[in-house]
């Protein structure tokens, strides 16, 4: 079990982009892509139209098409992508969404604030280009 827990749709982004990253210049197919992660050709294709929109991967159509990154690996981090799936995170706050509180300074806060801190800090550090050689 993990406490941390990455969406599907976030996972799939960062495994097809790391994919994506190590092929360079291939394209990689979202068919590809998929058999490689075991995952639906239709929940990648959803995950990979938002990263296009993006402007993370290019989408080339046709026989020999595919994604490609749309910048440099080393200009890419996990945290651009996570974002792009799964939206900005508020840091701080009520870790459980909570608008009302028994306590009146939460009990939880400082130390899963300080580790929400952390992982946002340690996704905005690694980059694409660290798993190209992998």
């Amino acid at each position: 079990m993990s406490l941390v827990n990455v969406s599907e749709g976030a996972s799939l982004a960062l495994h097809g982009m790391a994919l994506i990253a190590r092929q360079q210049p291939q394209r990689l197919s979202v068919k590809y892509l998929a058999e490689k992660l075991h995952a639906s050709q239709a929940h990648l294709a959803k995950v990979f139209q938002k990263l296009s929109k993006a402007k993370l991967v290019k989408s080339v159509r046709g026989p020999t098409g595919g994604f490609q990154l749309n910048k440099p690996a080393d200009q890419i981090t996990f945290w651009d992508i996570f974002r792009v799936i799964d939206g900005d995170k508020e840091l701080g706050g009520c870790p459980f969404g909570k608008e009302y509180c028994a306590f009146h300074t939460c009990i939880f806060s400082k130390e899963l604030n300080r580790i929400s801190q952390d992982i946002y800090e340690t996704f905005n550090k690694m980059k694409l280009s660290d798993f190209v050689g992998s």
